[in-house]
């Protein structure tokens, strides 16, 4: 009898240091959590570093803007293109007095484009405005030789707005013509941008060679 009560006061014994030993596995897995729940306090507090950046404040990047004028509809294709390839913004720069056929009639002296281009000092009123032209840091202009120049109602454009520290490409199309210094009066006027070299396309121009042309530029 003795025997068997030693036994189990024994018994008794190993099961009470069991259940102490589990207590402390206990405690030590909330200390633990308790440290996990600390790391993940640090992690949401804000960077205070300044070396490392932000993508929530980092600013955007500039936009491109397609500009163009076309009496004919000549440079509308080549801009279209343009824009699409690369995912430029479209505005076409409208008369206030749309250009009549008559009123094209390079053989004519008193036409209206003869007398514009005749005068470096006439500026054709342009119906509307481009919204917002700070946002874009690239600005092609489109336009059709006239007299181996741009239309009058370029330089109007041109200096309807600030260009300085943005960058301007020129393109033109014409029938036989180059593009020689067509943009010369536009550099002029916006003399704070910089620009870069433009080009003379066919009415025909094919998407292939227009963006290959915008690609040499290195301009996405």
């Amino acid at each position: 009898m003795k025997k068997f009560v030693t036994i189990l006061l024994a018994f008794i014994l190993v099961f009470a240091l069991a259940a102490c030993s589990g207590g402390n596995l206990t405690g030590e897995s909330g200390s633990n959590a308790n440290f996990q729940q600390s790391n993940e306090e640090k992690s949401t507090t804000p960077n205070s570093n300044p070396a490392v950046s932000d993508p929530y404040n980092e600013p955007e990047s500039g936009k491109i803007l397609v500009a163009y004028f076309s009496a004919t509809n000549n440079t509308e294709g080549v801009a279209q293109k343009l824009a699409d390839g690369l995912g430029a913004d479209l505005y076409e720069i409208t008369p206030v007095q749309p250009y009549t056929d008559a009123d094209l009639n390079y053989n004519n002296s008193q036409s209206r484009s003869s007398v514009e281009m005749n005068d470096p000092s006439a500026r054709p009123a342009i119906s509307g405005s481009v919204e917002n032209m700070e946002q874009y840091d690239v600005v092609f202009i489109g336009y059709p030789i006239w007299w181996g120049e741009a239309p009058r109602i370029m330089s109007t454009f041109i200096e309807s707005y600030d260009f300085s520290g943005k960058t301007l490409v020129a393109f033109c199309t014409s029938a036989s013509s180059g593009f020689g210094s067509s943009d010369s009066a536009l550099r002029s006027a916006a003399n704070g941008a910089k620009w870069l070299t433009g080009h003379r396309f066919s009415a025909g121009a094919s998407a292939q060679e227009v963006l290959a042309w915008a690609d040499g530029l290195g301009v996405k």
